[in-house]
Formats: structure tokens, C-alpha cells, sequence
């Protein structure tokens, strides 16, 4: 019994390393593409704001690009996103996007609600404080099929895995072995 179980083990990190060995390298360092750009006047700042994505879809990951006139070494900003229904989603500083070092933005960064979106920008630097809206951003509604659809089928494989297992230490478990009386 024990043996099986050594060899159960060693099979299923055999599986994993393999797994974990050919698996492609991730796509973080790859460029960042902006397609589509809005203008956003914030007080005497100029921003350009870029979409990777354009039109913009609901759940669809995509990275947001915030470029003032003169660069983002002199000012400090935030950045607040508002819901179609009026509510903020997320109030948050600006910073550095991790792939494209020059400028502020969010990397992979989904909207969840498709309407029509606020992005609400304060920028203070040497020329005071600024404000401004990028307003009337349309987001489409999601791609593809509804997520619990989409959840349920990827779920499948998992599902058809564990029952396999079972099924394979079922039939390979030794039966008990019967006394016989002396």
C-alpha cells in the first residue's frame, strides 16, 4: 500500500515539473501597443490617455496609458474610475506603468460593467492643482459567453481528472487480507 502510494506521488509531481517545465514563458514584458488615445484637460495639464484595447469591452483585460504634456517626473495625480451607475469603482494614485516606465498607467486592468464610465484625474504639480474628467466612456458589453458558462466548461477537465483518479485508485487498491482462524 505504501509503495503504490510513493509511486501515486512521485507520478503526480512527475506530471506537475512536467507541466511547470514546458510551459511558455509569460507575455509581462511584452510591449505595450496603445491603439486609441483621448484627450482629458485637467486644470492647466494637458493628459493623453491610451487604450491597448479599443472599443473597450467589459471583463476584457487591457492597459491604460496617462501621459501629461511634459512628462510625470514633476507632478503626482490620482486617478478615480466611476461605475455606470455613478458609484466609485476605485480611487488610487497614479503611478509608473510596469511595462512602459515614462509615463503613469494601469497594466491588465479590466472594467467590469458595461455603460458608460467616468475617469475622474487631480493633478497637482508646479503649476498648481488641475482636475478633469474623461467622461462618456463607453464600454461595450463582455465578449464571448456569459462567465458562468464560461466557468463551468473550463471546469470540466478538473472535474474529468478527479474522477479518473478515483476511478484509477479504486481499482488498484488491494483488498484486506482475511484472517484465517488458527
Amino acid at each position: 500500500m505504501i509503495n503504490r502510494l510513493v509511486t501515486l506521488t512521485a507520478t503526480l509531481f512527475a506530471i506537475i515539473g512536467l507541466t511547470a517545465a514546458t510551459a511558455g514563458t509569460a507575455s509581462a514584458y511584452q510591449p505595450v501597443n496603445i491603439v486609441h488615445t483621448e484627450h482629458v484637460q485637467a486644470g492647466p495639464y494637458s493628459i493623453t490617455v491610451g487604450f491597448s484595447e479599443w472599443p473597450l469591452r467589459a471583463m476584457q483585460s487591457l492597459d491604460f496609458t496617462f501621459i501629461p504634456d511634459g512628462g510625470v517626473e514633476d507632478k503626482t495625480g490620482t486617478l478615480t474610475e466611476y461605475q455606470p451607475n455613478g458609484k466609485v469603482r476605485r480611487a488610487e494614485p497614479l503611478s509608473r506603468h510596469p511595462r512602459k516606465r515614462d509615463v503613469w498607467g494601469l497594466d491588465v486592468r479590466s472594467l467590469d460593467q458595461e455603460g458608460v464610465w467616468k475617469f475622474h484625474f487631480v493633478i497637482d504639480g508646479p503649476q498648481g492643482r488641475g482636475e478633469g474628467d474623461l467622461a462618456d466612456l463607453q464600454v461595450l458589453e463582455q465578449p464571448g459567453p456569459p462567465l458562468g458558462i464560461s466557468w463551468a466548461i473550463s471546469t470540466l477537465p478538473l472535474i474529468g481528472l478527479i474522477a479518473f483518479l478515483v476511478y484509477a485508485w479504486r481499482r488498484n487498491r488491494r483488498p484486506a487480507p482475511v484472517m484465517q482462524p488458527a
